[in-house]
């Protein structure tokens, strides 16, 4: 019987991996989606009376609300997470993802509507905000409480960050193919395209989701009738140190991200005067890098502790920040490629451990919502404002060593936070953790 328990659990915890990988995958070329086309096109057709830089801004700011809705739905999901369930509740978060982006691609323009078309693109991004707030915590719980006691948690939550690179790879890879197919047609009606194909692609993830079992730590709880009556306020009333400084673990990993990443776009086209179709193709090879570092640095943190691993990264952005824009400005396309690539090797020295070292700080009952509420919170603090911030910044003082001086202030504040957040890679999540209050979890030596 144990023989046939055990055979399950490996199945299961294979299937539960694909499915949030795939999920993720999903999620993410959604919301990813809109940031590039934020970044290229949106503020030419739906805010075309304005000057580039505020048109820019514009964008990015609609873009944020995506941002300001994540917490909402971490609240909202995580909330159903931990009491009807983690499937359930990720099978809802794909399909509210997947309508907000496909009904993106039906906006018309300004030119027909008018700033209608903006206020509709908002209420979508809030829409996109409010199903990827609930995506990241269940994907990752379903993948890591099917592998609580494998001792690789760390590399087994990173196969859901998995999904970011991967999310990158199918938006930018797809934005890039309908820009050189659609030529100057992109502009006006090529970049819809890559939001209409967002809902055959939630098809197919629906269609994994539903075939996955439910956790055997939620089934547990469920059994022993010790769901939480409301999950979001105990969190915030027991584990509120844990919600604050997983938020502040991110800082250095998710607004460097979105620099690398989305307003790199805007200042390699714009400021540096380099071709669009270059651009995209350099964070196309760096998104592939990041297939390989996300789940290696999550293996790593497995070995070496999630702490130092996250404390090594957060020094190492801080001392890249300066030569990142270094080589950037050098205009050379060989340089600046190099700049694009080795940003994500130094990223995933967070990113990889980060599921794991954020969900682990919290008890089974209360861990979707904690663990939302942690990272997304982050979007707020950190991924929304940073490309905002970076604009201004360039704006105001005309140089790329402000932006240098805001990522490396981001690093410190993650390095602070992680040496404070417990350290928990050794714990026995499933029974240990269960009764830690926030209190004693302060007062624990660290592993």
């Amino acid at each position: 019987m144990a023989t046939t328990s055990e055979q399950v659990t490996r199945q299961q915890l294979t299937r539960a991996v694909i499915a949030s990988t795939v999920g993720t995958s999903i999620e993410w070329y959604d919301f990813f989606l809109y940031g590039s086309a934020a970044a290229l096109v949106l503020n030419q057709q739906f805010f075309p009376n304005v000057d580039p830089t505020s048109g820019v801004l514009l964008a990015f700011g609609t873009n944020f609300v995506g941002f300001a809705a994540r917490p909402v739905g971490a609240a909202i999901f995580g909330h159903y997470g931990d009491r009807i369930g983690r499937k359930a509740t990720l099978v809802m978060t794909l399909s509210l993802m997947g309508i907000g982006t496909f009904l993106v691609a039906l906006v018309p323009p300004y030119a027909s509507i008018g700033i209608l078309g903006g206020v509709l693109l908002t209420l979508l991004r809030a829409l996109q905000g409010i199903g990827v707030g609930g995506e990241w915590g269940g994907s990752v719980l379903l993948a890591m409480e099917w592998g609580a006691r494998t001792g690789k948690r760390g590399f087994i939550a990173s196969w859901p960050q998995f999904g970011v690179p991967v999310g990158l790879l199918l938006s930018n890879g797809l934005l890039a193919l309908v820009a050189a197919l659609t030529g100057p047609n992109f502009a006006t009606w090529g970049w819809r395209i890559p939001f209409l194909i967002s809902i055959v692609l939630v098809g197919v993830g629906l269609w994994i989701r539903l075939g996955i079992l439910e956790t055997p730590v939620f089934t547990r709880l469920l059994e022993q009738s010790r769901l939480a009556a409301a999950p979001v306020a105990e969190v915030l009333q027991r584990n509120w140190r844990e919600v604050l400084l997983t938020c502040l673990i991110r800082t250095g990993q998710q607004a460097p991200f979105y620099i690398f990443w989305t307003y790199v776009l805007v200042y390699a086209t714009g400021t540096l005067q380099m071709q669009r179709q270059d651009v995209l193709t350099d964070t196309l090879i760096a998104s592939g890098v990041s297939l390989v570092t996300v789940p290696l640095w999550g293996y790593l943190s497995d070995r070496f502790g999630r702490r130092r691993t996250y404390m090594f990264g957060a020094v190492v952005m801080a001392l890249f920040a300066w030569p990142y824009f270094a080589l950037l400005d050098t205009r050379i396309p060989g340089l600046v490629l190099l700049a694009i690539v080795l940003a994500p090797v130094v990223h995933d020295i967070q990113y990889g451990p980060q599921a794991a070292f954020i969900a682990e700080a919290f008890p089974p009952r209360l861990r979707y919502s904690g663990a939302s509420l942690g990272y997304h919170l982050a979007s707020i603090t950190a991924g929304g404002p940073a490309p905002i911030i970076a604009a201004y910044l360039l704006a105001t003082f005309g140089t790329s060593l402000a932006i240098v001086a805001y990522i490396i202030v981001c690093a410190l504040i993650s390095l602070w936070s992680a040496a404070i957040l417990p350290d928990r890679t050794r714990a026995d999540i499933d029974v240990e953790e269960e009764a830690v209050p926030a209190a004693a979890a302060a007062s624990a030596p660290a592993t």
